[in-house]
């Protein structure tokens, strides 16, 4: 019997590794990178990431869409030589990719699979199904209910941005001057010399947002410690960092409130709605109660929070709302995709490289449903 590779191809990192397995084999950034250090373009490693903030970057993901197949194709060669040590020829291959993807993309990833690497088949499944699978496992009796500089981004991102429960208020606060700012902070760019990762220049400072609850401004700390002050003051880094005050939060507003920003989307709580609506009435409730967050954004603290007081309005009163976080947003889809590839029926879903040779992509695609 073939080995099962689960690849999940994210636009930021990709997760892969060996069906039935609990966590995947490798993790590594789904793009091309070149340090300050160097010439040319160098292929990532698990223990390359710290060092991507401060380095040129090459994706083939645009979006969650592939645009580049020729960059993926060299991505993937290293990551199934070098890495895994496979040989696609003996193996199959669990894919994700997108829902409502182009035509031409799906042509040029099965051209990748079967064309240029020889797998022997493929399934594909889109990330929310294998999320909801993975759920469901744990879950057996219950009802499951910058710019360019994209990876310092990231990280910027990732350290201090969370989810505002009340933005209006919030603004208030952000407007303020000195210590009266609670989302006043500062980040520290990497210089490539000194230190090659971006940082937090007082993780205490990062976290006083927190004490801002339930509309209580509480009093700036009076009595910080000289000596702490003086620590701050030896090492002169203004040249090469910046603060963050209301960004912090409204980075985060995107997800809920796009229009409010300027962009002509729906926020979440209104696609969720959508996306309910378009089912049959009777799954409605059921469906209200099986709302599963995944994905690195929903980390941001407070989102769930945020994310049910946006909601509740739009849901019928006698509806409940019941959403469920991942133990672990990042890992949620591969896992469902390692349980999938377990399966004993999993090899009769797959289409194989005959089949794709003999029928071609667009009808080998209707066996996977979207």
């Amino acid at each position: 019997m073939s080995s099962v590779v689960v690849l999940d191809n994210g636009g930021g990192l990709i997760k892969a590794g060996y069906g039935g397995e609990r966590d995947p084999s490798t993790i590594i950034p789904n793009c091309l990178y070149r340090p300050l250090s160097s010439k040319k373009f160098l292929h990532p490693t698990p223990t390359t990431e710290e060092d991507l903030t401060s380095a040129a970057v090459r994706r083939p993901i645009d979006r969650g869409y592939l645009i580049n197949p020729d960059l993926q194709r060299d991505i993937w060669n290293h990551l199934f030589s070098n890495l895994l040590h496979i040989n696609p020829s003996n193996s199959s291959l669990l894919l994700t990719e997108p829902l409502f993807s182009l035509p031409s993309i799906e042509r040029a990833t099965d051209e990748l699979v079967f064309e240029d690497f020889g797998f022997n088949s493929l399934f594909i499944s889109d990330p929310p199904k294998l999320v909801h699978l993975y759920e469901a496992s744990r879950r057996p009796y219950g009802s499951v209910s910058v710019m360019d500089e994209s990876f310092i981004m990231d990280d910027v991102k990732e350290k201090l941005c969370f989810v505002s429960l009340d933005v209006a208020r919030d603004l208030k606060i952000a407007r303020r001057r000195g210590n009266d700012n609670f989302f006043r902070c500062t980040y520290v760019l990497p210089d490539g010399v000194t230190h090659t990762k971006g940082f937090v220049k007082d993780p205490d400072e990062a976290k006083k947002y927190l004490t801002v609850d339930d509309g209580a401004y509480l009093e700036t700390r009076k009595d910080m410690d000289r000596t702490e002050i003086m620590d701050r003051k030896k090492v002169d880094l203004t040249k090469n960092e910046f603060d963050l005050t209301n960004e912090r939060f409204l980075v985060p507003e995107m997800i809920f409130h796009p229009a409010d920003l300027g962009m002509n989307q729906a926020g979440l709580a209104e696609c969720i709605v959508r996306a309910v609506n378009s089912c049959h009435p009777l799954l409605h409730p059921l469906l209200y109660q099986s709302i599963i967050l995944t994905g690195g954004s929903t980390l941001f603290p407070r989102f769930a929070e945020r994310l049910e007081m946006e909601l509740r309005p739009l849901v019928p009163d006698d509806y409940q709302v019941k959403i469920t976080t991942q133990e672990d947003p990042i890992l949620g889809v591969w896992r469902g995709g390692s349980l999938l590839a377990s399966s004993p029926d999993f090899e009769a879903m797959c289409v194989t490289k005959a089949e794709y040779e003999e029928l071609g992509s667009a009808r080998c695609r209707r066996r996977f449903f979207h």
